[in-house]
């Protein structure tokens, strides 16, 4: 495999003190040994590949899942369970230069359709996955930022067909919602979970449809019709390559260059009583996240446990791992002072992915037969990344599959300077920080 990061960041260095591990007791699969046919291969076993096998088992497809690691080791398993709208980085502006206002509003309408699937599937899979939130909130970190509010709550009703509740700095404590912000809109799409048990729960409707799956398996080669790992190989007529931020740039070749891995480092606290909710002025259950670029994600979940993310780390490696979970708390104890002597219990990091053109791409591989790939959910995968594999899904069973836009549909382009890219960011980030900072 080629990677643009050190191994360390596809090692267990930075999954340990994941959360999410001790909410679940999953179970193991063998690795693959010798060689098996079956209709599609699938390669990822995080909300992608999983979807996608689901949906294909339901179709009564033979279908082999792959999973370098252990199901739901990459960034499926280890994220801040938002289950919300977004999967791309782009404005409703540049979607229009880019697209056309029609294809703008067929993604905006997927990112809606996204939410409903994975809200579908946990009733029709009868799931517990701690949900709650009533949609998602932006907290304004600027006085500017509450003010373009006002411009958001329009695209929201254009774009979503939905009315959006918005609160100025003063009504926020009446809210739970106090904080260092100046004020907060509500878009009433969405809802958190633990995304391990969401996990959990799409492998088990996988094996009871005769789904396979290969833990430990990494693939080593791809090429049309056939799936190499260190020991064994897969022969299948269709293949889906459902990787992500942890892909390889050489499986298939034609991988090179076209994602970007990012970092996201989170933290959760021990259960905060009732007097510290009080005290903080946080009391609410709903999933936030404020207006940076380089923004802060927190939610106070079920179990009164406070989960807080954020993102911007650029190296890789123990060192860069400590400094990165040490920035986090910092930040969440600059924003939460109240709760400045609470234990931080778990701390972990994960990559998300990015395209150049900021949007995902879900379809055939060019210049590829048989081969489909979902990728790059701008952070935002537990909702895309299951309409992603449905998506595939139907693809691989040479079907039409609804909700593919055209801005989803479209081939990702290459970022310059290759294996070298990731010095692109350093600029980027250091660019948002100077635009974080302005008053």
């Amino acid at each position: 495999m080629r990677r643009i990061f050190s191994q360390y960041a596809y090692a267990s260095g930075p999954r340990e003190g994941c959360w999410w591990d001790e909410t679940v007791q999953s179970i193991s699969h063998p690795a693959l040994a010798g060689g098996i046919r079956c209709d599609v291969v699938v390669v990822g076993g995080g909300f992608t590949g999983l979807s996608a096998a689901l949906h294909l088992a339901r179709r009564g497809a033979q279908v082999v899942v792959l999973e370098a690691n252990s199901i739901g080791w990459g960034a499926s398993g280890r994220n801040g369970g938002f289950c919300c709208l977004g999967g791309s980085m782009r404005s409703d502006m540049a979607l229009d230069r880019r697209y056309g206002h029609a294809a703008r509003r067929d993604w905006r309408t997927t990112e809606r359709v996204a939410v409903e699937r994975v809200e579908a599937l946990i009733a029709d899979l009868s799931l517990d996955v701690d949900r709650h939130s009533k949609g998602e909130t932006c907290l304004a970190h600027r006085p500017r930022d509450f003010r373009a509010f006002e411009d958001e709550a329009r695209a929201a009703s254009e774009n979503y067909g939905v009315i959006v509740d918005v609160l100025s700095s003063s009504e926020l404590e009446l809210a739970g919602l106090s904080g260092p912000f100046h004020g907060a809109i509500t878009n009433p799409i969405g809802f958190g979970l633990n995304p391990r048990k969401l996990i959990d729960g799409l492998v088990e409707a996988c094996l009871e449809l005769g789904v396979v799956i290969h833990d430990n398996s990494p693939a080593v080669r791809i090429t049309s019709g056939e799936v190499k790992t260190p020991n064994g190989v897969v022969r299948a007529e269709q293949i889906v390559v459902a990787t992500n931020g942890y892909s390889s740039e050489d499986i298939p070749n034609w991988m090179a260059s076209r994602c970007m891995p990012a970092q996201s480092t989170a933290i959760v606290t021990r259960p905060l009583t009732e007097a510290e909710l009080q005290r903080q002025g946080w009391t609410s259950d709903q999933m936030a996240y404020d207006t940076r670029h380089l923004l802060h994600y927190f939610r106070l979940m079920p179990d009164r446990r406070f989960l807080f993310g954020m993102r911007g780390g650029l190296l890789c490696g123990p060192s860069a791992e400590r400094q990165a979970r040490s920035a986090v708390v910092h930040s969440f104890r600059t924003m939460f002072p109240a709760w400045s002597h609470v234990d931080v219990t778990h701390a972990w990091s994960g990559l998300v992915c990015l395209t150049r053109d900021r949007v995902p791409f879900v379809g055939p591989v060019p210049g590829m037969s048989g081969i489909l790939a979902g990728f790059a959910y701008h952070g935002n995968g537990v909702a895309m990344g299951v309409h992603a594999g449905s998506i595939l899904a139907a693809l691989a069973s040479n079907e039409q599959p609804d909700h593919h836009p055209e801005v989803m549909s479209t081939p990702a382009t290459r970022f310059p300077f290759g294996s070298f890219r990731r010095l692109i960011m350093p600029g980027v980030y250091t660019g948002f920080r100077v635009s974080d900072a302005l008053p």
